[in-house]
Formats: structure tokens, C-alpha cells, sequence
């Protein structure tokens, strides 16, 4: 059995991601793999942060006589056990995986004030005037809406 190292990709329409993946060489390419090496993620803003590879694995499928893609070549001669820029990477993964510092937004400078419309002014100062007049209103004895209306009263007690 040939095997090649090359990626497989994953993720979705326009957002692609890549496992660097040891496969037969006859399956297709999102086929069936034997062993998953590595990772490769292209959206990543920082170049030296968008590969993880298993460096030892690398090592072992290329000793036993495995093929790299040309992508896969370049990735492990950059990013492999004994890579050219491994000590970038690890400071690069090591940046993406702090927290994000955002700082306060302070103060708003502008505040704009709701603009009134020239027709709703009216009807508020009116239920205010409204509500002025019902609290302004003099209170009626509790007896006398019963007297009268002509109903009996009760006879008062000496």
C-alpha cells in the first residue's frame, strides 16, 4: 500500500479548514485516512499560528517510506520536528491562546436627544392638565351619595 501525507478538507462553503491526514494514496482526497497528523487552518490572521502537526508521527510515516503532498512538503519543512520557523509558531500559539485585552469604551462623546414630534407634544401637556384636575377635585362625603339618591338612611342613635 502507497501512502501519502496530504491534507482533507473540512469546515464549510468559503470557510475551509484542513486535517494533514497519512492516507492510502488511492482513496480520494476527503476519503478515508489512516492516522491524523496535523492541522491546518488558513483563516488564522498570524501565519506561524495557522499549522499543528504531531512532529514524531511526521517523522515515523516519512521513515517508513510515506509521500508528501507539495503543500505537506512545505508545512513539515517549516513546521515539523526540526522545522525552520518552530520557535515563531509556539510564540504565535502561544499569543492566540491568551485573552483578548478590549478596553473600556468610556464615556459616549455624543448623546443625540429623541426628537419630539410636533404633533405629540398636545396630548401629553392635555392628559397632564387632566390629571392636575381629577387630583384638585374636592372630596364627597361617603353618607350623602346615598341620600341622595333617595335611598332609605339609617336612623341615627342617641
Amino acid at each position: 500500500m502507497a501512502v501519502a501525507i496530504r491534507m482533507k478538507r473540512m469546515g464549510r462553503k468559503n470557510r475551509a479548514f484542513y486535517r494533514i491526514c497519512a492516507t492510502d494514496r488511492r482513496s480520494p482526497r476527503d476519503g478515508r485516512v489512516i492516522e491524523v497528523l496535523g492541522t491546518y487552518d488558513p483563516s488564522v490572521p498570524d501565519t506561524d499560528a495557522r499549522c499543528l502537526l504531531n512532529g514524531e508521527r511526521v517523522n515515523y510515516w516519512l521513515s517508513v517510506g510515506a509521500q508528501p503532498s507539495d503543500a505537506v512538503r512545505v508545512l513539515v519543512k517549516k513546521y515539523g520536528h526540526n522545522g525552520t520557523r518552530l520557535k515563531e509558531m509556539e510564540q504565535a500559539r502561544a499569543k492566540l491562546s491568551m485573552p483578548r485585552i478590549v478596553p473600556e469604551a468610556g464615556e459616549p462623546v455624543f448623546v443625540p436627544e429623541p426628537k419630539a414630534e410636533p404633533g405629540a407634544a398636545a396630548p401629553v401637556a392635555e392628559a397632564t392638565a387632566a390629571a392636575e384636575a381629577v387630583v384638585d377635585a374636592p372630596v364627597a362625603d361617603a353618607a350623602s351619595p346615598a341620600a341622595e339618591a333617595g335611598g332609605e338612611s339609617q336612623p341615627e342613635q342617641a
